[in-house]
């Protein structure tokens, strides 16, 4: 195939054409070619992954013929023999002059016994567009649009045969208008232009080579005019376009010295800019393992590169699969619309009839109530039609009514495929296809062949189906509603709402919170860029910070997907129900929701890190200098001791870790191996802190048990517990274990809850020990003043109850950890997280103060 197509087979069949080999593969890539029986050039993607390459322009040094004001005295005469035409085609480039909106005859010709054989004319419209009619025979077509009068120079062939009278007006290589008929009616066969006539540019003969009329002169610029006897391919014109001579059959090329000028027709010599592509593409010569460049519309070999991931979940769905919607869909339109299969499926271009029959079919089958939730395979086999549809080639003349149903239709089978029940099957394809944002980018694929429907009567269109639709003005609008497409992105393991770029910095709870919308400015059937302000709904509207964010492709390969990100958007208007922004240029819109989560300035992130690694190491120092005390002096073994001991071990470990985790992050192992230890010693200083509450709770509450059964079970709570936790969590996720820009477990998993819901349990176990341990130790405090000093003042009783209360609440909130509560009030404030990073990180040196310096055991030994 073509590059073109050879790039589109491959992106139906999910995979994509394959990129250049590395240096290492090419000799084994050569040979492995070469057993299958492919020599020569194999087609391949370019690493930029751009799948259409900026046209390749050259210079073209010709001669200009300048025609000025309009006159009945300038023309150019060509010197050439023409043999009878069975069929012709005439290309040329031209600037048309936009001063005069008058009838131009661009070029006529002329035999003896017919004046008005062969001639194009032209003028320009009250809406600046320059209009071209075709005459043979002395019969019109009509004049119909061909491209803007803007000064510039533009391309135009028009081919016509004596078959069927069929011709064809091309302008800047796209084919304008089309039809048949064009020939002279009467008893005897359609006849071919007449041979050895009279050809003349910039004037409409009136007699054989003369009697020329001022108001139908052509005005403006023309260069390399050829004639050819035969029709040329749509390839073809696209060389010429680009000054590339196609010489087969060529009756007339561009040619000075072939002109007869007149003399006040300037000829001058330019440096001519061809507008077209003759576009090259990159190739692999299998036999010499070198790359090189073809022409793009050259017919070569290709091959297909997957994904290995996304190969093994194809390959599982295509097994898994029970073809019940490709059987109903293929006996319901009585024959084979869809393949069984995905992978060796030869996928052909469609036309428009064939398009609107297969989506109707596929939109009947997909209502039926016997499958509401599609298999994998089926999701796949709809995405792969969907492909197919957007990229219909929409003639000249279609019927608009089968043009809107084919939007309708589309519309709707996108909004089938997005209903709640299918997010599961999303998630099962997430490796082929990158999450439902693909839907999004074959809609806007798909919009732009609906450009005919506009019409000056016409000027709006809105076609909609549940929860996506798309509206229509100069601009194409697409929106999908929170009840379709978000719900399949937060299930499709796509990150397309998890990993939002930010300026860099990942949002790591960030959400899609308001529906998607698609904006795309076309001009002249093309696609511009344009500004772009709109204002959406939040789907929640509480504790959130609204960001606008723009889709972007990855131009890896066609399953890489996109991200969001916010470059060149703003925020206009920011409300609790709704934002307003503004985007520099047109593509996928959403508003991204931060839920519970504060965006930092660099220097407070700076600030933060520096507080964090001071505090974990005045607390690490601390933990050791407290653990040799507790270790060196002889203080006297206790239940007490030995609990302070493993939480002081563990805890200084952690922190350990934690200062130095930042270094590791460049290793993936050494990474993943610090990330486990750290939720090791993290849990296990938890699991102990929890220890304290239960020894705790045993002392001031409750004995239920021997000092000897006791010690075992902190054991196993205090080491037995984090293990398990960690060993569970390591052989349940392994893969989605550790974040992606730092060495901590996964938040945008459910990874994190190994660590997050233990230590939430731990805090509220010690929340209540220590409101019965104060309640216990207020009454006892009570009842001994009351004792010792029974006529005391009501303020020293009110005193003795405070420092009563005060004492255990400080003695205890380091080992019982609560001071890791303050992380919940983080996300009101950047005062709550330093407060919570100096609690936590001195944590440490609380514990060497209480536990060594203010302990009288410790002072004592």
């Amino acid at each position: 195939l073509d590059w073109w197509h050879a790039d589109r087979y491959c992106e139906r069949h999910f995979a994509q054409l394959l990129f250049e080999p590395q240096d290492s593969e090419q000799a084994s890539f050569s040979k492995l070619l070469q057993t299958h029986h492919t020599r020569g050039s194999v087609w391949l993607n370019e690493r930029d992954g751009l799948l259409h390459k900026p046209k390749w322009r050259r210079d073209h040094v010709v001669p200009v013929l300048v025609f000025g004001e309009k006159t009945d005295r300038k023309y150019v005469k060509v010197l050439s023999d023409f043999p009878a035409l069975p069929a012709v085609t005439a290309c040329a480039h031209l600037q048309w002059d936009t001063s005069t909106q008058e009838i131009a005859t661009i070029f006529s010709y002329a035999v003896p016994t017919f004046i008005n054989e062969f001639q194009l004319r032209g003028f320009v419209d009250e809406e600046g567009f320059v209009r071209f009619a075709l005459i043979v025979h002395g019969h019109y077509s009509p004049y119909l649009p061909m491209f803007r009068a803007d000064k510039q120079w533009h391309h135009f062939c028009v081919t016509w045969q004596r078959e069927h009278g069929t011709w064809a007006i091309y302008a800047d290589g796209k084919r304008r208008a089309s039809a048949r008929g064009l020939y002279a009616v009467g008893p005897s066969a359609p006849q071919a232009i007449g041979g050895q006539g009279t050809f003349i540019i910039g004037q409409d003969q009136d007699s054989l080579g003369g009697t020329f009329k001022e108001n139908e002169s052509f005005s403006g610029n023309i260069t390399d005019l050829h004639l050819w006897q035969k029709v040329l391919s749509a390839e073809q014109i696209e060389k010429v376009r680009s000054c590339w001579v196609v010489e087969q059959d060529l009756v007339f090329g561009w040619n000075s010295n072939a002109l007869e000028v007149e003399s006040t027709v300037l000829e001058v010599t330019a440096q001519f800019l061809c507008p077209g592509p003759v576009e090259e593409c990159r190739v692999f010569e299998a036999g010499s393992s070198l790359f090189s460049s073809a022409p793009c519309l050259q017919s070569l070999p290709f091959v297909c590169r997957y994904r290995k991931d996304a190969y093994w979940q194809l390959e599982k769905a295509q097994l898994e699969s029970s073809h019940s919607l490709v059987s109903r869909m293929n006996t319901l339109a009585e024959g084979t619309v869809i393949p069984e299969n995905f992978f060796t499926s030869d996928v052909q271009d469609m036309n428009l009839s064939v398009a609107l029959g297969a989506l109707d079919v596929l939109a009947t089958v997909l209502k039926e109530g016997e499958t509401p939730v599609l298999e994998p395979s089926d999701l796949l086999t709809v995405l792969q039609l969907l492909k197919q549809v957007s990229d219909v080639e929409v003639q000249e003349g279609e019927e608009l009514e089968m043009l809107e149903k084919l939007g309708q239709y589309y519309v709707e089978v996108t909004e089938l495929i997005l209903e709640e029940q299918n997010t599961e099957t999303w998630s099962s394809v997430s490796q082929v296809i990158r999450g439902p944002m693909a839907v999004v980018e074959l809609c806007d694929r798909m919009v732009s062949h609906l450009a005919p429907l506009l019409t000056p009567g016409r000027t709006k269109i809105t076609i909609q189906h549940g929860n996506v639709g798309l509206r229509r003005v100069t601009v194409t609008n697409m929106w999908f509603g929170y009840g379709s497409l978000q719900r399949c992105l937060s299930g499709a393991g796509s990150h397309a709402a998890s990993q939002a770029s930010d300026g860099g910095e990942k949002s790591l709870s960030t959400v899609v919170g308001t529906a998607i919308i698609s904006s795309t400015l076309l001009s002249d059937y093309q696609e511009m860029s344009t500004s772009v302000h709109y204002r959406l709904q939040h789907r929640i509207q509480w504790m959130v910070i609204s960001m606008c964010f723009l889709w972007v492709l990855l131009h890896v390969s066609p399953d890489a997907g996109g991200m969001w990100s916010t470059d060149g958007c703003t925020v206009v208007t920011s409300l609790l129900d709704s934002t307003a922004c503004f985007c520099n240029h047109s593509t996928n819109f959403a508003v991204l929701l931060q839920v519970y989560e504060m965006q930092r300035s660099t220097k407070e992130e700076l600030i933060l890190q520096t507080l964090t690694f001071i505090g974990c190491g005045v607390s690490f120092c601390a933990l050791i200098v407290t653990f040799i005390l507790f270790m060196a002096v002889g203080v006297p073994k206790s239940e007490r001791t030995t609990v302070h001991k493993n939480l002081i071990f563990a805890l200084a470990a952690a922190e350990a870790l934690l200062m130095f985790s930042e270094l590791a992050k460049t290793n993936q192992v050494m990474c993943f191996t610090v990330t486990a230890f750290l939720h090791l010693f993290f849990m296990a200083a938890f699991s102990w802190m929890l220890v304290e509450g239960l020894l705790l709770w045993s002392k001031v509450v409750a004995v239920n048990m021997s000092e000897d059964r006791r010690m075992k079970f902190y054991y196993v709570t205090g080491w037995g517990l984090p293990v398990v936790v960690v060993g569970v969590t390591l052989a349940t996720s392994f893969n989605k274990y550790v974040a992606e820009n730092r060495c901590w477990l996964n938040v945008q998993t459910n990874v994190i809850w190994a660590f997050v819901g233990p230590v939430l349990f731990i805090l509220a176990v010690n929340t209540f020990v220590l409101f019965r341990v104060v309640m216990v130790t207020v009454s006892s405090a009570r009842r001994r003043s009351k004792m010792l000093t029974p006529n005391s003042s009501l303020e020293k009783q009110i005193g003795v109850q405070i420092w009563a209360t005060a004492k255990p609440v400080l003695v205890l909130l380091p080992v019982l950890g609560l001071t890791w509560l303050c992380g919940v009030l983080v996300h009101l404030s950047i005062i709550w997280a330093y407060v919570f990073i100096v609690l936590n990180s001195l944590q440490g040196l609380y514990i060497f103060l209480v536990y060594a310096i203010y302990n009288s055991e410790v002072r004592d030994a």
